[in-house]
């Protein structure tokens, strides 16, 4: 066992950096169609939104990076208060219309996108510093990757105690469990949506911005992590942010060892992994306590 670890100790640790990206991105859409009940397909957009800012903004400097994910979660910010601005009216009227309404707004975004940035795929370097590789038990890894497991990783605990530590979080629960009690509270439960909202989406955006050296912005890439991101919500549970970081390390694993070891089953691995997972816990690894 410690011979075949040590073997693949690369492929390990890029399945943890590619499962710490994805949960990024991932948990803003579990806690809005979870917590929510939004069913948003445009978030791939913002994904690619963030990972535009860093090719645009990032210079190769930190303060670069600082400035990108700034501006990144701003974009995001903004984007999560339209798309509450534009679903809301379909609340009632169930996930499918929401589904076509932001549907369509990725297919906007994806040509704006294009017709700005070009048609393919853009490198994106992350800063200078940053650059170089590290030792790792004999084997070298890009620093980069390293410092954003580090980074990822401090995200998603303060994610965790937000959401599921905190009284605004409980706030939240509540006004999922039962919204008619929290506004007989006086609380304003649209400050509320769009705030769980505008931060889900902040989240995606900053992803594309601290993901872009590993998943460059170009056409399709909002595409293949939407799909990845909604595997990631069912395998994991919907609401649940916990849920959410077990589901996006395992996606994780299963992408990078199952190309690795099994390239010739990896189209399958995915979506067998999430059949599997769902026939043994139909409501996910770690389901949210308030939806079920």
């Amino acid at each position: 066992m410690a011979g075949w670890l040590d073997g693949n100790l690369v492929g390990v640790v890029d399945g943890i950096a590619f499962g710490l990206l994805l949960f990024t991105i991932a948990v803003g859409l579990s806690l809005v169609f979870g917590m929510m009940d939004v069913l948003n397909l445009a978030h791939g957009s913002l994904y690619l939104a963030g990972a535009y800012t860093a090719y645009a903004l990032s210079d190769g400097t930190l303060p670069g990076l600082l400035l990108a994910l700034v501006a990144g979660a701003l974009v995001g910010a903004l984007g999560g208060a339209v798309l509450t601005l534009l679903t809301q009216p379909l609340a009632r009227r169930g996930h499918l219309d929401q589904a076509v309404l932001t549907l369509g707004i990725t297919f906007i975004v994806a040509d704006l996108f294009a017709a700005a940035f070009g048609g393919e795929v853009l490198p994106t370097d992350p800063p200078t510093p940053l650059r170089g590789t590290v030792d790792l038990l004999g084997h070298t890894y890009p620093t980069y990757r390293l410092v954003f497991i580090a980074v990822a990783a401090c995200l998603a605990v303060l994610v965790h105690l937000l959401f599921e530590r905190s009284s605004l979080g409980a706030l939240v629960r509540a006004t999922v469990a039962d919204r008619d009690m929290v506004r007989a509270q006086g609380v304003d439960i649209r400050k509320v949506l769009y705030g769980v909202f505008a931060l889900g989406a902040a989240l995606a955006t900053v992803g594309g911005v601290l993901g872009a050296p590993i998943l460059g912005p170009g056409p399709g890439v909002d595409e293949s992590v939407l799909v990845l991101s909604l595997v990631v919500v069912v395998v994991g549970g919907l609401g649940s942010v916990r849920g959410a970081l077990a589901g996006a390390l395992l996606v994780g694993q299963v992408q990078t060892l199952g190309v690795a070891l099994l390239p010739q089953y990896a189209p399958f691995l995915l979506f067998g992994t999430m059949l599997l997972v769902l026939v043994v816990r139909p409501h996910g690894l770690v389901p949210s306590a308030v939806r079920t």
